[in-house]
């Protein structure tokens, strides 16, 4: 039986393996970025929405990232994962309504703050 060869940029199968996955990371972000902004600009101005976005700390985003590895990658990590977004709505939900958006919105524009150092 003759080798099947898979098409790509390169005859080497790892480079065009990294260059595959380099493309989906990439187009990953771009549709988590489009998609917070949208969900955002139905509260506040484009800008703002652009800032809420671009003024995420790196902390904020190994965070993210680390906690959507492990909800992804096991059943167990799903369901932990899930009962903490479901007890911290909970918590929010218990101490009022206006807390939690005067406290969420303060956030908010601690990142707007912190996009505008970075210079966006």
């Amino acid at each position: 039986m003759p080798k099947r060869r898979i098409p790509g940029l390169s005859p080497n199968p790892m480079t065009n393996l990294i260059v595959t996955d380099i493309a989906l990371r990439g187009a990953g972000r771009l549709a988590r970025h489009f998609t917070e902004k949208a969900l955002l600009r139905t509260r506040y101005s484009k800008d703002d929405a652009e800032k809420v976005v671009e003024g995420r700390s790196m902390a904020q985003t190994l965070a993210a990232v680390a906690v959507a590895r492990i909800a992804t990658r096991s059943l167990p990590g799903a369901a932990i994962v899930g009962s903490g977004i479901l007890a911290k709505s909970l918590w929010d939900r218990s101490r009022g309504k206006r807390t939690a958006r005067s406290e969420g919105r303060k956030q908010m524009r601690e990142r707007m703050a912190n996009a505008e150092k970075s210079g966006l």
